[in-house]
């Protein structure tokens, strides 16, 4: 008889203590031991987990009024500036802004020491970051200028809203010209001197779960050491891409938008980052839970890094300009072996994610579920996928002409 479980089944068993969980590591032996049948049988959850820089994140704050009254329209967060075209007192803050007086690439490669993600960071510690905020003034915001120092804990709201998170799948980063290249994906060394990547495979969320099957709107996850959920689908969703067998996406496909309240999050899973020559952005840590339905979602939480392939891109040419495409494509075993081989020469890997960290994200998922402290959700709305009947365009770039 084939395995058909519910959420709220899942639940109760959480609830009383006796819910079989498993990391999305350690599903992988017991499946080859038990078999899929059998390990569908005993195993209620899976847990996931992935750590690494996620550039479209950011934070919704709100400031508080002074007295006077304000409308904030021009703010800053110790010399980083807050979006204020929100309301009186509302901000956000995103990830990737630097400070008014960073000095950015005029000094190439610039060091951009400072962003949006390190001033998150520091709210999340619970340091004091200075307010610089600047308006012209009305009949019931009459205050011009602010500056003082403020605490998450002095905000009447803060909590962080990410459109674009946990990446189904992602470019391996090679340099295929003579000179070194400053990217998102890290520094490049000239002439295949190395291939950056930026997933946990085998651990990470949405190759666990490659058709959305249980990740939807609604579903509740681990973000930033707390509680959050899945908001919406991320920007740059494409869900219709080439799979293998298992349906796992072989290039970048879907994107969570994430959301979770800052108060109760932990700065030792969200972390500031800067990449030289290019910017800042924001380490994030995310878990998601897969709850074991029927042996189908199972078999896709027990996929193995040899079944995962991610394209090699040239970020000299490829990425920048759109000129050939992909130079191969390589499995994540291949790549955490520390080399790969791309056009006969065996080039040096590193990731920019932490497969420790996702590691420890899925134990701690693991334990709050075993503890009876985190309940499952179903989701309101499957988001689009590749079997959900919703088709969604991939991202278009539009030629405007060439540009000097």
């Amino acid at each position: 008889m084939k395995v058909n479980r519910t959420y709220d089944e899942i639940n109760e068993r959480i609830k009383k203590g006796e819910a079989v969980v498993m990391t999305a590591e350690e599903i992988i032996p017991f499946v080859e031991e038990k078999g899929l049948e059998q390990a569908a049988r005993e195993v209620d959850v899976v847990t996931t987990g992935t750590f690494g820089p996620m550039c479209s994140s950011g934070a919704f704050l709100n400031l508080g009024h002074p007295m006077p009254r304000m409308r904030m329209s021009e703010i800053y967060l110790n010399g980083v500036n807050a979006y204020g075209g929100i309301a009186a007192v509302d901000a956000y803050l995103g990830a990737t802004e630097i400070p008014k007086t960073d000095p950015a690439n005029t000094n190439f490669p610039g060091e951009f020491n400072y962003g949006g993600g390190h001033v998150i960071e520091d709210l999340i510690a619970g340091k004091e970051v200075y307010l610089e905020a600047y308006s012209y003034g009305t009949d019931c915001y009459p205050r011009k200028k602010l500056g003082t120092y403020i605490k998450l804990e002095d905000m009447n709201e803060a909590f962080m809203f990410n459109s674009r998170n946990a990446y189904q799948n992602y470019n391996v980063a090679v340099n295929l010209s003579e000179k070194t290249l400053y990217t998102y994906m890290g520094i490049l060394k000239p002439n295949l001197g190395n291939a950056n990547y930026s997933t946990s495979g085998q651990l990470s969320p949405l190759f666990n779960d490659p058709l959305l099957r249980t990740t939807g709107i609604g579903t509740r996850i681990f973000l930033g050491g707390t509680e959050g959920y899945v908001s919406w689908y991320g920007t740059q969703h494409n869900p219709s891409v080439n799979r293998s067998e298992t349906g796992a996406p072989r290039t970048p496909s879907g994107t969570l938008s994430v959301i979770g309240d800052m108060k109760q999050m932990d700065a030792a899973w969200i972390r500031g980052v800067s990449f030289l020559g290019y910017g800042v952005s924001l380490m994030v840590g995310i878990g998601i839970p897969i709850p074991i339905l029927n042996e189908e979602i199972l078999r896709s939480a027990a996929v193995k890094d040899e079944e995962l392939f991610a394209p090699v891109v040239d970020y000299s040419q490829g990425y920048p300009y759109g000129r050939g495409g992909p130079l191969g494509e390589v499995s994540y075993a291949q790549l955490k072996s520390g080399t790969i081989v791309i056009h006969d020469k065996e080039v040096p890997t590193a990731p920019l994610s932490s497969y420790p960290k996702a590691k420890e994200i899925a134990e701690i998922l693991k334990s709050w579920i075993k503890e009876g402290q985190f309940l499952l959700t179903e989701p309101v709305e499957q988001l689009p996928s590749a079997d959900s009947g919703k088709k969604l365009s991939p991202m278009k770039i539009r030629s405007r002409g060439e540009e000097n």
